[in-house]
């Protein structure tokens, strides 16, 4: 190009860019697509200039890049996002490091658990997902122009020079997979999709806690329904959206798959058919790490007096008898089926093991005293476990700690 065809070029698009942001820009069918749309408008700006635009190009490569690009951009956004959540959730964690719940296993009540740490798991889950977006970015970021359709071009083009000036970290390494691959849009969708599930599952147990069975949360009116016909009726609509839209994702993730199946190199009109799915996952995605994120920091309000009684419930402190008599020098297995013996007693007599009085204990095994007691109670039991990742209070203060610094260091790298 000459520097005059460069200089009106850059005019050119200047005015087309400020046209098509404002809304001015008359698109037409006729045109095809895009790409032809801008280089005509082009061409009537500037004239022949404006027909050297696609010089060394194909708009193989100039969608590749541009899809890239896009998604780059939607990534670095996503990644806000997803820190935004892990910061309301190790927020309420530290908050609430001694608010003792029921941990289950098949939803079973199974030992106590301070309702942070139960937090904290979700932190980890989100964690992992920003590890793999951080690790997808990685991949995004390679610059497929210069491709041309498939076999590059012939002109004294500088690759190197154009990755920098576009902020990519490297360059796709062959012209044939450079203009055809979507792995990376597949890839997002997979990392979406398993975040998704972690949204899921977070919800579900938002509208379980909510349900007056269990009564642990009070969710704030804004994220919920009333119903039609029943004025009692206050529904969790905001997590049971949610955990309907991780369907949807994943549904784009299968889609996409099943769209790069059988495609022979190099690039197929398939392929368009990618922006849908990959666009509404990002959308999807990003409403609801929003959504949750903010129900998490300004509506969700824990019930400590609930929580507390239902870990009295379901003998969750059985566990922590039998570890008692392990120290105390009996064999696991024995002290499984002496504690065994202790819960049918207890449970004749409805009560809970710790309401049981050290001299019926005893009769289970002659090495129960009355530091037994300190080991049924509630704060006894999450306060054992007092290992990295554990359930002691000062365990999850710490782990929530550390989650908010490791979050503050992500934001200052970026």
């Amino acid at each position: 190009l000459s520097r005059a065809d460069l200089a009106a070029i850059e005019r050119g698009m200047g005015e087309i860019r400020a046209d098509i942001r404002a809304g001015r820009f008359a698109w037409s069918l006729a045109d095809e697509d895009v790409h032809l749309n801008i280089e005509k408008r082009l061409t009537a700006l500037v004239g022949d200039a404006g027909k050297r635009l696609h010089t060394g190009r194909s708009r193989n490569d100039q969608v590749a890049t541009d899809l890239r690009l896009w998604l780059r951009s939607e990534i670095d956004a996503m990644a806000a996002r997803l820190r935004a959540l892990r910061s309301a959730l190790a927020g309420l964690a530290q908050r609430n490091a001694d608010t003792v719940m029921p941990g289950f296993t098949h939803l079973q009540v199974a030992q106590p658990v301070p309702f942070g740490h139960h937090l904290l798991a979700y932190e980890a889950m989100f964690a992992r997902d920003s590890e793999r977006l951080a690790d997808c970015r990685r991949r995004v970021n390679r610059l497929p122009l210069g491709s041309a359709a498939l076999a590059g071009t012939s002109y004294p083009i500088d690759r190197a020079r154009v990755a920098r000036e576009l902020g990519f970290d490297a360059l796709c390494g062959n012209s044939l997979d450079a203009v055809s691959d979507r792995d990376f849009a597949i890839e997002f969708a997979a990392f979406a999709s398993l975040a998704m599930v972690h949204l899921s599952r977070f919800a579900e147990e938002l509208v379980l806690w909510s349900n007056p069975r269990f009564g642990f949360v009070a969710i704030a009116d804004r994220y919920c329904t009333g119903s039609s016909i029943m004025p009692q009726k206050k529904n969790p609509d905001v997590p049971e959206l949610v955990r309907g839209k991780a369907g949807r994702v994943v549904g784009h993730l299968t889609g996409l798959l099943v769209l790069m199946k059988a495609q022979p190199l190099a690039y197929n009109k398939d392929n368009q058919e990618d922006k849908e799915p990959l666009f509404d996952t990002v959308d999807t995605l990003a409403d609801c790490l929003e959504l949750v994120a903010d129900l998490v920091a300004n509506g969700l309000a824990p019930v400590p007096a609930r929580m507390r009684e239902a870990a009295r419930e379901g003998f969750a402190t059985a566990t922590d008898l039998a570890d008692y008599l392990v120290r105390k020098g009996l064999p696991f297995r024995d002290a499984h089926e002496a504690v065994a013996r202790a819960v049918r007693e207890a449970e004749a007599r409805g009560v809970d093991l710790g309401e049981l009085p050290v001299a019926d204990l005893a009769r289970f095994s002659p090495l129960v005293g009355a530091d037994v007691v300190d080991v049924l109670t509630l704060e006894g039991s999450v306060a054992s476990r007092n290992h990295p990742g554990g359930t002691a209070p000062s365990r999850v203060r710490e782990a929530a700690a550390a989650a908010l610094a490791r979050l503050e260091a992500e934001a200052a790298a970026r």
